[in-house]
């Protein structure tokens, strides 16, 4: 059985539809029950989720009023006129794109034909149960708790996947018996994934915000990650050893120890330059097995360079 669990939305949204309920309650509005209704229904993951599902819910309200006073007072209170209306109302609704607000719009236009009278008081209490309702739902929404430590712990784990890919890439490089299971690659995207969303959602929860560092950090190890994918069939293809392959070894080994959010991409590009010309101007390859074995570590030196070109481009900030 899994362990009972209370999220803050939950908490929430509990207080807020007790308030909700207790305020019209309070004023002596009719089927007050409905405020709590809507809360319910509007407090969403994030602020702006919310702010969009409010106004749907809103429009949607007002629009169903408008439909029930002129099919109520044409076609009177009878099932079939709740029928008819409900199949010109949903098109209509669907068509303005508020279709969040079919169901809460519905409840309100049966309100009205509960009460099979239709005045200025009885609208002024549906529209007055709208917004409490959505108000209250609003309002416990302006809090939102910091995702910064949980992306910052995502971040954490996905550099710690990164640095232990290439010390598996180095050991192959050492000794081609090497066994690698790849987990660390399914790990990494879905820690990429998970970073993303949060990240994300992070933006949503802030109405003047429009982007997140830790969004376009989260990208920028997407597109390296499959750099490093595209790596892994040339390593697997290399089955001999030379000098060249053990220092590509020993520069694997630089780069996860430097794996992390600072940009230092420009080192080691510096290195790759160094590396290229120390590799001019070795001996030739003897024989046709090398010459192909050196073409490969040298396609897979230009991969690393295009993966320390992303991190380059990066630009700086405080994840």
């Amino acid at each position: 059985m899994p362990a009972l669990k209370i999220g803050y939305r939950t908490i929430k949204t509990a207080v807020g539809t007790a308030l909700a309920i207790g305020i019209a309650q309070w004023l002596g509005l009719e089927f007050y029950s409905s405020a709590g209704i809507l809360t319910i229904l509007c407090v969403k993951v994030t602020q702006q989720r919310s702010l969009i599902s409010s106004w749907e819910r809103f429009a949607a309200c007002l629009i169903g009023i408008v439909f029930a006073a002129v099919f109520f007072q044409v076609l009177g209170y009878h099932p079939w006129s709740i029928g008819l209306l409900i199949l010109m109302f949903i098109p209509v609704v669907v068509a303005l794109n508020l279709k969040e607000g079919i169901i809460t719009s519905s409840v309100i236009i049966l309100h009205l034909y509960t009460l099979e009278y239709l005045s200025w008081k009885a609208v002024g209490n549906e529209i007055a149960l709208i917004c409490i309702g959505i108000g209250m739902a609003l309002l416990v929404n302006l809090y939102m708790p910091s995702m910064e430590h949980t992306l910052k712990k995502i971040q954490l784990g996905l550099e710690g996947q990164f640095k232990s890919i290439f010390l598996e890439f180095r050991a192959y490089l050492y000794d081609h018996n090497h066994l690698w299971d790849g987990k660390e690659i399914t790990e990494a995207a879905r820690l990429i994934d998970e970073g993303k969303d949060l990240a994300f959602r992070d933006v949503e929860n802030h109405t003047v915000r429009y982007e997140n560092e830790y969004y376009h950090y989260f990208k920028m190890r997407e597109k390296q990650l499959e750099l490093i994918e595209q790596m892994i069939p040339i390593l697997s293809s290399i089955d001999q050893r030379y000098l060249q392959g053990y220092i590509l070894g020993d520069f694997f080994g630089e780069l996860s120890e430097a794996v992390h959010p600072g940009n230092t991409a420009v080192i080691y590009l510096n290195s790759i330059e160094r590396m290229r010309g120390r590799f001019r101007e070795m001996d030739l390859p003897k024989d046709r097995e090398e010459f192909e074995t050196r073409s490969k570590l040298l396609h897979l030196l230009n991969e690393i360079e295009r993966y320390l070109q992303i991190k380059k481009s990066f630009r700086k900030s405080d994840v």
